[in-house]
């Protein structure tokens, strides 16, 4: 099994949202992958409540995928977790690659960089939108 991480800040709602379309959508494609995901700057959620983001919930339950009742909490990425990551997404370049290079400089190169803004930058339903189609194209390219 190969494994896909996904990173945003707080791995509250994008990095979640993705991991749980990937992985529904890989087991539908029959892929030998799956994703996790994890937050590059995790205090940065301290306004977060609960496991996952409501925006998040509620596009997945528009798209047929039920979030768990004990969905663990947002975590912090780690070096054992680019380590064992056979690929790496951030969301956000502008906002993430930052990061990388602050944080987990070692790494930094090793990830691709999307451009999903958070929302206080792009409305949930666009930047939702819009993993979802980096998502379908990723899943078509490794099926």
């Amino acid at each position: 099994m190969q494994k896909l991480l996904f990173l945003c800040t707080g791995n509250y709602y994008r990095s979640r949202f993705a991991e749980h379309l990937f992985n529904h959508l890989a087991v539908k494609a029959g892929l030998d992958w799956q994703a996790d995901s994890r937050a590059l700057a995790l205090e940065r959620g301290v306004n977060n409540v609960g496991p996952i983001s409501p925006y998040a919930i509620a596009q997945l339950e528009l798209l047929g995928i039920t979030i768990a009742e004990n969905e663990r909490l947002p975590m912090s990425a780690s070096d054992a977790d680019f380590a064992t990551a056979d690929r790496a997404i951030a969301l956000d370049e502008s906002e993430h690659r930052p990061l990388m290079g602050d944080r987990y400089p070692q790494w930094e190169a090793a990830v691709e960089y999307w451009l999903v803004h958070d929302v206080d930058i792009t409305p949930a339903t666009t930047a939702l939108t819009e993993i979802e189609k980096r998502i379908r194209q990723l899943v078509a390219e490794l099926a």
